[in-house]
């Protein structure tokens, strides 16, 4: 999957265009990936670790591929010269993949305008690649790989350890399942084309109607490609590190295993750019709003590039592409990401129950006692203070509430086939909380203003999101979990004992501030 790692801002370019007259289809690739709008939370668990995480795997990436033309060489060097003897990192130091982060660290340092040129180079000989890829490997396929029989890979599963049983399902729904929760990170990045607002003539129809084709458009190529793969090879016998240059080598086409090769080192390139070009920008506005650093936000007179950013994101992300291995940093990318998106969707539940009014001009009073006495039926035709607040406490019930569920039918599985009264009975109470919490919810009074693109369905969508993300994320492994701990532990330290202290946010409140309220200026004046 990582040779289509560029395919997002492609694809975000292609859709943006097409809705906006009298542009170049390449539009600058600055202007797409420098977000300028994040929030606190999203400095402790999105920003940060999608591009540091980002940044790292891509890296990883392209050592593996760049390893698999040269038959292995670099992987069994540093096995023998550099192992890791532990269990939570990589089983060795990748110097190569750490190379790459500090020599783009260095591009980057030098300017962007060359960096984006490059990119556009490497996306469009990444698209050349992918269609080659799909219409030879297609002369290639075989319908048998997708039926392979249980007897067939029995003597298999003795030899070299648990394959699955065969099937186009080898792994059951569950594995699936799990293997979705690792892949999500294959579909980070649509969200790049909301930060093209201010390019847009009309954002408002052009940004929605994008970000759909971009998941249609790159989803077609995913299926494509994975198609063309596991009908190339037997499922069992795809190298997990360079799965398109190994098929096409298993498949008797030597020529076409490098070509793959050239196109995923292209591809891998252009989705390191892309995701260390951020990384500096981000530090910077964080660094400049307080949350850390000051200094961190220092502009290069003459490069007029934040140089300290963009070497503290370069040294951070070649750390982790040295000491974890690609399958590591793919499921911390993918918690991460399930978590932020859980968030988006708790956003759109908040901000959709929201009263739209100004707070100060409603009483408390006046809606307490209908909206307690008649929860289920309330009176009220649009929100309040008290309805939004009962919101807040419906949605934090039920994010607890979905992840029990998830947990219990997870870890629980084979108890709730069997009957398990105590496992049955809390997984139907779960069932029924989950219910209750969602039409409370959509009891309550929505917000009536109109946009031209918004959610369908609230409640129920952003629900059914959070529930699918919470699942997602409990089939991740234990240690991806720790790893995770660990960074959030470290983001929380550095909120708390410092950015909480000198942001610029806290600092205008504090400035705002009357030093004496209105009432006690009105009574002591003459």
């Amino acid at each position: 999957m990582y040779v289509f790692s560029s395919k997002f801002v492609f694809a975000a370019i292609l859709a943006v265009a097409l809705f906006e007259k009298n542009r170049s289809i390449i539009v600058n690739l600055r202007f797409l990936i420098a977000e300028l709008n994040f929030n606190e939370y999203e400095f402790l668990l999105k920003k940060n670790l999608y591009f540091y995480l980002g940044a790292a795997s891509t890296a990883r990436a392209l050592s593996a591929y760049l390893d698999s033309l040269i038959n292995f060489t670099m992987r069994e060097y540093f096995k023998h010269h550099f192992p890791l003897r532990s269990a939570i990192l990589s089983e060795y130091a990748d110097v190569f993949a750490m190379g790459v982060c500090l020599l783009v660290t260095i591009l980057l340092i030098i300017g962007i305008k060359e960096s984006a040129i490059l990119n556009d180079i490497l996306t469009f000989t990444n698209l050349a690649v992918i269609s080659t890829v799909i219409i030879v490997g297609l002369t290639k396929s075989h319908g048998h790989n997708w039926n392979i029989s249980p007897n067939e890979v029995h003597n298999l599963t003795n030899s070299t350890g648990l394959i699955g049983s065969g099937g186009f399902f080898p792994f059951g729904i569950e594995g699936t399942l799990a293997g979705a929760a690792t892949c999500f990170y294959a579909f980070v990045g649509f969200d790049l084309v909301a930060t093209t607002g201010e390019e847009c003539k009309n954002p408002q129809r052009a940004i929605p109607i994008s970000i759909c084709l971009t998941l249609i458009v790159c989803s077609i190529l995913y299926c494509a490609i994975s198609s063309v793969v596991t009908l190339m090879v037997p499922y069992y016998l795809i190298d997990p590190n360079a799965a398109l240059p190994e098929a096409f080598r298993y498949a008797g086409l030597p020529l076409f295993q490098y070509v793959t090769g050239i196109g995923a080192l292209t591809g891998i390139t252009a989705a390191l750019l892309g995701s260390l070009l951020p990384l500096p920008r981000v530090l910077y506005a964080i660094a400049a709003d307080g949350l850390i650093f000051r200094c961190i936000a220092w502009i290069h007179p003459r490069l007029q590039t934040p140089i300290v950013a963009t070497i503290i994101g370069g040294i951070a992300s070649a750390i982790m592409a040295l000491l974890f291995d690609l399958r590591q940093l793919v499921e911390m990318m993918s918690i991460g990401t399930l978590l932020a998106y859980s968030i988006v969707s708790m956003s759109v539940l908040f901000l959709r129950y929201q009263p739209v009014v100004d707070p100060l001009l409603e009483s408390d009073e006046q809606v307490i006692r209908p909206t307690y006495t008649d929860l289920w039926m309330p009176t009220q035709t649009r929100p309040t203070i008290f309805t939004a607040r009962i919101v807040k406490y419906l949605i934090a019930c039920l994010v607890v509430n979905s992840f029990i569920l998830c947990a219990i039918q997870i870890n629980a599985t084979q108890n709730i086939i069997n009957k398990d009264p105590t496992t049955l009975t809390f997984f139907i109470l779960s069932i029924v909380l989950e219910i209750i919490f969602t039409v409370l919810i959509a009891r309550q009074p929505k917000a009536q203003k109109t946009l031209y693109f918004e959610t369908p369905l609230v409640p129920y969508v952003p629900i059914c999101s959070i529930l699918i993300n919470c699942y997602l994320i409990l089939k991740l492994s234990t240690p991806t979990w720790i790893r995770f701990g660990v960074w959030m532990f470290v983001g929380f330290l550095i909120y708390g004992f410092y950015g909480v202290w000198h942001s610029s946010e806290r600092l205008s409140d504090d400035d705002r501030q009357p030093l004496l309220p209105d009432s006690r200026i009105a009574s002591d004046s003459p």
